[in-house]
């Protein structure tokens, strides 16, 4: 018996990084999975990995047709929704100085307008049934950087849209419950290009784990630990929360 037994959920960019992650545990742990992303070869080729538990929908979180496309499939081929995770997200640097309106406007698209679409249509299709809905959301979101003025704007909007999703829910007694997690440094592929800035090799790796009080990257499979607990019924009482999984990134004195 798994902690997800019985749960339908979709996670947007779940063919790669932290999105797989928590596509193959919500599947260990008896979820049924749509793989929702751009990405049509890596999400087919991890649902035809994951032994009819998982399906691919392609999704653009920007695009609201395509929500409704998704979950069409979703319904028609799982069931009805139980849980969402907005997951899909992009990472872009610059400062207030170099940043463009171009870089803001997308970086803000994806990141924050993608999960404001995925919480709308999700709510519309769980208030019957009931469910949960998941933000991934950033450490970078609570503690700024000046080099990376939209990503960090777009993630910490998230705090505040989670909050409010959780809210509307509790004032009008649906019984669906909105969280956000906040990971740190995970060593994923979205870092290839922070490790060239910081020049490579050892050195970046040093570079890299100092920046967490723990001392180490943390793993997408730590994150998708936290989010599988999160989307179970032993988080019952959690809604309108915010959980850091990022080895005290957040708190960190330098």
């Amino acid at each position: 018996m798994g902690q997800l037994d019985g749960k339908i959920a979709l996670v947007t960019g779940g063919a790669a990084g932290i999105g797989r992650a928590i596509v193959e545990r919500f599947v260990a742990e008896g979820a049924q999975v749509a793989i929702a992303d751009i990405d049509g070869e890596a999400g087919e080729n991890l649902a035809q990995g994951l032994h009819g538990r998982a399906v691919y929908c392609r999704l653009d979180v920007a695009i609201e047709s395509d929500w409704t496309d998704a979950l069409k499939q979703l319904k028609a081929r799982l069931g009805p929704l139980t849980c969402l995770v907005n997951n899909a997200g992009i990472s872009t640097a610059g400062s207030i100085a170099n940043t463009s309106e171009e870089t803001w406007s997308r970086t803000l698209r994806v990141n924050t307008t993608g999960t404001f679409l995925g919480c709308r249509h999700a709510v519309a299709e769980m208030r019957e049934g009931g469910g949960v809905i998941l933000n991934i959301s950033s450490a970078r979101g609570q503690r700024t950087s000046s080099g990376q003025i939209a990503y960090c704007a777009s993630k910490a909007a998230i705090l505040s849209l989670t909050e409010s999703v959780a809210l509307h829910c509790g004032e009008n007694a649906l019984p669906i419950r909105c969280n956000a997690l906040c990971p740190g440094i995970i060593d994923t592929a979205i870092l290839a290009q922070t490790r060239r800035l910081l020049g490579g090799g050892e050195v970046a790796e040093a570079r890299l784990a100092a920046m967490q009080p723990i001392g180490r990257l943390g793993q997408p499979a730590e994150v998708a630990s936290m989010a599988a607990y999160l989307a179970s019924d032993q988080a019952g009482f959690v809604t309108g929360a915010v959980i850091n999984v990022d080895g005290g990134f957040r708190i960190r004195d330098r």
